[in-house]
């Protein structure tokens, strides 16, 4: 088994160790708030899960969002809790659909992934106060369904993507590499490395982009010397690797050394940044090539996944009761995860290469 399901399992039943605020979800437990063809998830299921969610988000983003988190506003002028319900609502879906297509894939859940669900099970009811079960409408019934859920989706996953094209060609995949300096249109206000920086004065500007040229028409004479050349006028040189859509650092450097040969040298980019100079050392990193390749199949491996679920829930007969699901609300209620107080690994817990387990 993956080591993925016993991280679910582990991550499930730590969720709701911190709450605060009460539970205001007057919803019967058992209604059904979404349906896929015959199957159900029912009010019960669907807050934990969404309450799983949630701490997430609040455990390792609240720190960094300033204000009333939930109320924010996010994409498609949607709150932050409206997006991310959204997003839980769509998963809750896709789950029931990859449940219902199992047998197309041949897949099942092991005895010994059970035990794993039943152990965490067991550990999440052990671990967490009857108060804060009741807030997450949680019981042993809910959290075994939920982590089967996940675990089969996680396994549908896999097995939908083994069908993905895994070839990948070296041109498909190259990796150019350069070596590049910027001359940067901002200055720092202080010596302290931790004082904020300051955009330059028009004339400032001007200068820089003098020495850029200076830099530029040097390198280009001998290009072998670009580091050393570099060094003499103080500049940082850096390295990167590329190909045609790469836009980091800049797009424009980027086209501009994309039509050179090894070793040759850019004209000047000027951007709102400052000035770039590069210098093309390779038209195909080894490493890079091979970083790529396994990218593009992941890439391939995500989009065959969405094809094929997007179409199922497509042909599927799927409703949602919006009037329970609005009643899940972050803001009434804040769930933030607990840290382990052992490697989730450790001891009692085996490891890939112990566990008694066969992926299906």
């Amino acid at each position: 088994m993956k080591k993925r399901l016993l991280m679910i399992a582990v991550a499930m039943m730590t969720a709701a160790s911190s709450l605060t605020g009460c539970s205001l979800i007057s919803v019967n437990p058992k209604e059904v708030v979404v349906k896929v063809n015959d199957s159900e998830i029912t009010a019960d299921v669907a807050n934990f899960y969404a309450r799983y969610t949630q701490a997430q988000y609040e455990t390792y983003f609240g720190a960094y969002m300033e204000g009333d988190m939930w109320n924010t506003k996010a994409d498609k002028g949607k709150t932050y809790e409206e997006s991310v319900k959204a997003t839980i609502q769509d998963e809750l879906k896709q789950m029931l659909v990859l449940e219902q297509h199992m047998k197309d894939y041949n897949v099942s859940l092991s005895d010994a992934e059970k035990e794993v669900i039943q152990k965490a099970v067991k550990e999440f009811d052990e671990d967490n106060s009857l108060e804060n079960k009741e807030k997450i409408m949680s019981s042993e019934e809910v959290v075994e369904r939920m982590l089967t859920l996940m675990a089969e989706g996680e396994k549908m996953r896999e097995a939908i993507q083994k069908d993905a094209d895994k070839n990948v060609s070296d041109k498909e995949a190259a990796q150019k590499k350069m070596d590049y300096v910027l001359f940067s249109y901002q200055k720092e206000d202080g010596e302290d490395e931790e004082e904020e920086t300051a955009e330059m004065t028009d004339e400032e500007k001007a200068a820089v982009k003098e020495k850029a040229e200076s830099f530029a028409k040097s390198a280009k004479e001998d290009s072998k010397k670009f580091l050393e050349i570099a060094q003499d006028q103080g500049a940082d040189v850096e390295e990167a690797t590329f190909d045609a859509k790469t836009e980091v650092p800049d797009a424009d450097l980027i086209k501009a050394a994309d039509a050179l040969k090894k070793n040759e040298v850019t004209d000047v980019i000027e951007t709102d940044d400052g000035c770039y100079v590069a210098r093309v050392t390779s038209l195909m990193d080894k490493d890079a090539t091979e970083s790529r390749k396994k990218e593009i199949i992941t890439e391939r491996e995500n989009e065959l996944f969405t094809e094929v679920t997007e179409k199922w829930l497509d042909e599927a007969k799927v409703s949602v009761n919006k009037k329970a699901w609005k009643k899940i609300d972050f803001n009434a209620l804040g769930v933030t995860m607990k840290q382990a107080e052992k490697e989730p690994y450790a001891d009692d817990v085996k490891t890939d290469d112990q566990a008694d387990v066969i992926d299906e």
